[in-house]
């Protein structure tokens, strides 16, 4: 089992880890030109980041179903999930682009932007959009990948799709000087990159599942609404998630231009060891899914205690390094004194983040494997709701303080309730 779970994990690890460079790269770029720049381009990509952790459904939701599919060796279910995945692909990225102007005012407005950075962020924006198409249909191919047990093509996904945008975003800013445009450019030609590699591997590898597929078979109602279902309720979690994240930034935007870049700087932190770990929760989702499928019950549980072993494992890697490095990363991001000088005292969160953080991340992975996804919703809610209560119960004199207090105790609830939700309704399979 250990070695099974490496063999899926380390090349996720490997995936994911490379997907913050994208944003560390963004983010050292602008950090050299103005602080308002590296704030403008941390909210612009949270934005997406809020619209496409949404959407992160598509990939969660095919990832479970494609895996128990696998177990059952169900090929024509393993297709047409994928087909189904694709149709709402269509559907989703269409109306993101036809309604991306009144899309645009709304998240402008909820994310408390300064005037001054308005016009950088709707320049962001409007470009970046264009990328939509492609980075959805890319949640439903990797979804569709992990389900199948394979890791290794994602790994190759994201190393094409991350080397091409560093790329492009380091000639467009450093060179062609665009600025925010050119990061934005950057990642709208990567995305498309990244489809076009993805239709290649999948015609090289699995051009063999398309003698399954059924046009009819596609649209039955029934197997198409319990897609949509579980779906459904993992969208709802996943506006719970996001709706944190935008908290944060809102709040962080509120206390004005030093402390906004601070936090874009060290959730830069927290994004490497999320993607980090997220690589066994990876690997849960495919083994517990399968196993599930099988109906192998001691293996589901083994593969479940086996990826909390590794991953904690791993959130204490990152514990020690933020321990010891933190002052030599913290330069990646910026040369500006006072913003190193003003993150010092807030370094404590980013090292007890991991450890503290890692356990909901697993739990998730398990979660999504077993398709429980109404438990995923219900123990969102909840953490949620002690989050945003937590930060304004908080003595307002903490400020920054209060808001990574209250974004550490919304980690370790959301670990807390899954825990209970698990041992206290699970019947392998049972849970829902």
């Amino acid at each position: 089992m250990n070695k099974e779970i490496l063999r899926l994990a380390i090349p996720n690890v490997l995936s994911n880890i490379s997907i913050p460079l994208l944003s560390t790269v963004d983010t050292a770029l602008m950090g050299r030109l103005s602080e308002l720049h590296l704030g403008a381009v941390g909210i612009g990509a949270m934005i997406f980041n809020i619209l496409y952790w949404n959407l992160g459904f598509l990939r969660m939701g095919t990832t479970g179903i494609t895996a128990q599919a696998y177990g059952k060796k169900e090929a024509a279910e393993i297709i047409h999930t994928l087909g189904r995945a694709m149709l709402l692909v269509i559907l989703l990225s269409s109306l993101l682009v036809l309604f991306q102007r009144p899309l645009a005012t709304l998240m402008i407005q909820l994310m408390n932007i300064s005037e001054e950075q308005i016009p950088m962020v709707r320049s962001y924006f409007f470009i970046r959009i264009w990328a939509a198409p492609a980075t959805i249909a890319l949640f439903a191919i990797m979804g569709w990948f992990f389900g199948m047990q394979n890791s290794v093509l994602p790994l190759v996904l994201t190393i094409v799709i991350n080397v091409v945008n560093i790329i492009g975003s380091y000639y467009l800013v450093h060179t062609m000087e665009w600025g925010i445009a050119g990061v934005a450019w950057g990642t709208v030609l990567a995305q498309y990159v990244g489809v076009f590699a993805a239709a290649i591997l999948f015609w090289t590898n699995y051009r063999s599942t398309l003698q399954a597929f059924n046009q009819k078979a596609l649209y039955q109602w029934q197997a198409l609404q319990s897609f949509l279902q579980i779906n459904k309720d993992i969208f709802i979690r996943t506006v719970c998630l996001t709706t944190a994240f935008g908290f944060f930034y809102r709040q962080s935007a509120a206390q004005g231009a030093s402390i906004l870049a601070i936090n874009v700087i060290l959730l830069q932190f927290v994004n490497w060891m999320s993607y980090g770990v997220d690589g066994f929760a990876y690997a849960s989702e495919s083994l517990v899914g399968k196993y599930k499928g099988a109906g192998g019950g001691h293996q589901l549980k083994e593969a479940i205690r086996l990826s909390f072993f590794w991953g904690i494992g791993l959130a204490l890697v990152y514990t020690v390094g933020y321990f010891f490095f933190s002052d030599l990363l913290l330069n990646l991001f910026t040369d500006q004194a006072h913003l190193l000088a003003a993150s010092q005292s807030y370094l404590i969160w980013i090292i007890l983040f991991p450890l503290i953080g890692t356990p909901c991340y697993i739990w998730d992975g398990v979660f999504i494997g077993l398709t429980a996804s109404k438990a995923m919703r219900q123990t969102m809610l909840i953490a949620v709701a002690i989050y945003i209560g937590s930060f304004y119960i908080l003595p307002s004199s903490l400020s920054n303080h209060a808001l990574w207090m209250a974004l550490l105790l919304f980690m370790a609830a959301r670990g807390a309730l899954q825990w209970y939700w698990y041992h206290r309704f699970v019947r392998v399979g049972g849970l829902e």
